[in-house]
């Protein structure tokens, strides 16, 4: 009976959950991406646009937002934990001057500065406002099939004086780097107690060496 007043039945009730949360699931890169390297030049706010990389179901939460400061280009440096491939950006910004009017994305460039986006980027997109985070740019698939790092720049906005972003989309997916030096950490952590009998008087030296 309980059901009946819900107003509609619980099958339909299931399956728009379920759409929500695969299309959630879809949007899930910002997971991976390596959030101690991440950087953002001309943020107005020391660590503000490490929060517009947030679950899907978070971009309308208006009050995380990276604003520009000197002028308004922004750049995002992006690394993941492992190699991506990406096949479509979200950018979501106010319904004003402030929303970003056109974006490059780089690849495999760490580090990148305001200089280095005078190259040419892998794709360039002209972006319209969005302030709902309803608009999918896809990218060229073949050339963001195996990167481990993303760089993101917005040269311009419409006409403000700065730029604003409240949320960024990136969909695709993700494998897990084969890197040696990875391999030898998880053996070190999971080593066996009993093969460092001799340190356990004091455990620090072992790491200390």
């Amino acid at each position: 009976g309980a059901a009946m007043a819900h107003g509609h039945g619980p099958g339909r009730c299931r399956c728009c959950g379920e759409e929500a949360a695969e299309r959630g699931a879809a949007w899930g890169l910002y997971l991976r991406i390596d959030r101690q390297r991440l950087q953002c030049l001309n943020e107005r706010r020391e660590g503000s646009g490490a929060t517009v990389f947030r679950p899907w179901e978070e971009r309308g939460d208006r009050s995380q937002f990276v604003e520009s400061d000197d002028d308004e280009e922004l750049l995002f440096n992006i690394p993941f934990t492992g190699s991506v491939k990406l096949k479509g950006v979200i950018v979501m910004g106010e319904d004003d001057g402030t929303h970003p009017a056109e974006m490059r994305l780089f690849r495999n460039i760490p580090h990148m500065s305001f200089d280095d986006t005078a190259k040419e980027p892998e794709q360039m997109f002209s972006l319209s406002r969005d302030p709902l985070g309803e608009l999918e740019y896809p990218t060229k698939i073949a050339r963001f099939s195996n990167i481990y790092h993303l760089s993101m720049h917005f040269p311009k906005n419409f006409g403000a004086e700065t730029t604003k972003i409240f949320y960024i989309g990136l969909k695709g997916e993700w494998t897990e780097a084969h890197r040696h030096e990875v391999t030898i950490c998880n053996y070190e952590a999971s080593a066996n107690p009993a093969d460092h009998k001799l340190e356990q008087i004091t455990p620090q030296t072992h790491f200390i060496s």
